[in-house]
C-alpha cells in the first residue's frame, strides 16, 4: 500500500473492495502451473512449501492477491498427475499452509477451481520437451488416467490435437460425459469450494478458459452434444451457470467469485470455425451479462487454448487480451453493469500497467485489476520496481528496507 493516497496516486495502486475483501492494489498473481506435486500416495495433489517461495513470495513483495493454479475438483480433472487437487482433507491442509503465509504478508489468497477435460492426463511440459513434443500423454504407469479422460463430446476426432489414436499425439481420446457425470462434477465443484473456505481462501475463481472442460462446453467446436448441455448458446453455457450457482450456494456471501474465460476461440476465419461455429468475443459479452445475477463479481479475460488450429494460443494471445478486455468493460459500463473486469498477458511495463487500469476520458474506462504471470517469474520485485518508476511511495517489506531506492528510503 502507498504510505499516502492522494489525487496523484495511480488507480493501479489504490485499494479495491470486492464484497468482504479488500485488495491493497490492483495487481494479482496470475495462476501459473508448476507441475511439481506428488502424483501418487497420500500426498497426491497436495501443495508444498514451493508455493510459498514462488506464489507467496510475490505477495511478500507487494502483490495484492495470489491465485493458486488450476486445481482439480476431482482426480481426473487435473491437467497432469503432478497438478494440485482439492477433493480431500490432505489437499485442504496443504492449501491452508499457503493461505496462512499469504495472509501473514498482508495479501489475499485465491484458488482457481478447474477440470481439464480432454486436456487432462498429460505429462508436465518439461517431460514432454524431453520427449521432443509440445505435449505428451500420461499413461497409467505415469500416474495418468487414459481411460477416464472426459469431454463434452467423445471420440478420436475430439482429441485436442486431432491426432486421435496416432502414437505421435500428445492428448488422449476423450469420452463424452454422461448427464450423471455432469451433475457429479457440479457437486464436486461445490465440495471443493467448501474445502477452500475451510482452508481460509479469500477468493474463488472458476476456470472456464484455455480449452479446459468448461471452455470445451462453451464452444460449439468442442461441444457437439444434442442434449440439454449442447447445441444452443443457452445449452452450452448451462454447465458453467450450474457450477457458479452451486459454488455460490456453499460459500459465504462475503467471498468474491471470479470467472476466467477465453474471450474467443480465434477460429472464426478457419475452416473448422466456419463449419462448426466458434466461441467469439460477442459470445463472451452475451455470457458475462448473465453472471452478476448469479453472484459473480469479476470476469478475468484471457484467450485461446481450445483448439490447435486457433490463430492465437494461450501464450501469444496476450497481444489481444487488453484490447478485448477494455471493449468488454466499455460495453458493460454503457449498459450500467458494475461487473468488474480483469485481464492478463504480456503486461511487463510500469506505464503499460498504469494506463491499462487508469483508462482516460478519450479511451474510456480501464480494467479493474491486472494479473501478472511470466513477468513475476522473471522479476519477483516487479511491484516494487514499477511503484518506484511511477513515483508511488509504497511500503516495502521491513526485511528489505536497506535495498529501497532513492532518497525516500525508510530505514
Amino acid at each position: 500500500m502507498p504510505y499516502e493516497i492522494d489525487d496523484n496516486t495511480p488507480k493501479l495502486f489504490r485499494p479495491l473492495s470486492i464484497r468482504g475483501v479488500t485488495l491493497r492494489n490492483r495487481i494479482c498473481v496470475s495462476p501459473m502451473c508448476l507441475y511439481s506435486l506428488a502424483s501418487s500416495g497420500p500426498s497426491t495433489g497436495v501443495l508444498t512449501p514451493l508455493y510459498i517461495t514462488t506464489i507467496g513470495h510475490n505477495v511478500f513483495k507487494g502483490a495484492a492477491l495470489a491465485m493458486i493454479e488450476a486445481t482439480g475438483v476431482q482426480p481426473n480433472g487435473r491437467i497432469t498427475p503432478h497438478c494440485p487437487g482439492l477433493w480431500n482433507e490432505a489437499q485442504q491442509q496443504g492449501l491452508q499452509q499457503i493461505t496462512d503465509f499469504i495472509h501473514s504478508q498482508g495479501g489475499l489468497c485465491g484458488v482457481q477451481l478447474s477440470h481439464a477435460g480432454r486436456k487432462s492426463s498429460t505429462q508436465p511440459p518439461l517431460v514432454a520437451q524431453q520427449l521432443g513434443k509440445s505435449s505428451a500423454r500420461a499413461s497409467s504407469d505415469d500416474g495418468g488416467w487414459p481411460d477416464d479422460v472426459l469431454g463434452p463430446s467423445g471420440g478420436v476426432e475430439q482429441s485436442w490435437d486431432g491426432k486421435g489414436l496416432d502414437l505421435s499425439g500428445g492428448y488422449h481420446v476423450p469420452k463424452a460425459m454422461t448427464e450423471v457425470e455432469i451433475q457429479q462434477l457440479v457437486s464436486n465443484y461445490a465440495r471443493a469450494a467448501e474445502r477452500a473456505v475451510k482452508a481460509g481462501v479469500d477468493v474463488l475463481e472458476i476456470h472456464a478458459a484455455h480449452g479446459y472442460l468448461i471452455n470445451q462446453f462453451l464452444s460449439p467446436v468442442t461441444n457437439r452434444r444434442t442434449d440439454q448441455y449442447g447445441g444452443s448458446f443457452d445449452n452450452r453455457v448451462r454447465l458453467l451457470l450450474e457450477v457458479i450457482s452451486a459454488v455460490r450456494a456453499v460459500i459465504p456471501e462475503s467471498m468474491p467469485i471470479f470467472v476466467r474465460v477465453s474471450a474467443s476461440d480465434w477460429l472464426e476465419d478457419t475452416e473448422i470455425g466456419k463449419k462448426l461455429g466458434s466461441w467469439t468475443v460477442e459470445s463472451t459479452v452475451q455470457l458475462v451479462k448473465l453472471l452478476p445475477s448469479l453472484g459473480v463479481d469479476l470476469i478475468d479475460i484471457s484467450l485461446g487454448g481450445n483448439h490447435h488450429q486457433a490463430r492465437f494460443n494461450v501464450f501469444d494471445g496476450g497481444v489481444k487480451h487488453r484490447e478485448i478486455a477494455l471493449t468488454i468493460k466499455q460495453t458493460l459500463q454503457a449498459e450500467g453493469s458494475d461487473l468488474l473486469i480483469g485481464t492478463v498477458g504480456l503486461i511487463t511495463k510500469a506505464q503499460q500497467a498504469r494506463d491499462l487500469v487508469q483508462g482516460s476520458p478519450i479511451s474510456g474506462p480501464g480494467v479493474d485489476v491486472i494479473s501478472i504471470g511470466r513477468q513475476f517469474l522473471r522479476e519477483p520485485d516487479w511491484v516494487l520496481r514499477i511503484a518506484d518508476e511511477l513515483g508511488v511511495d509504497v511500503a516495502w517489506p521491513a526485511q528489505l528496507q536497506r535495498l529501497r531506492p532513492g532518497p525516500s528510503a525508510r530505514i
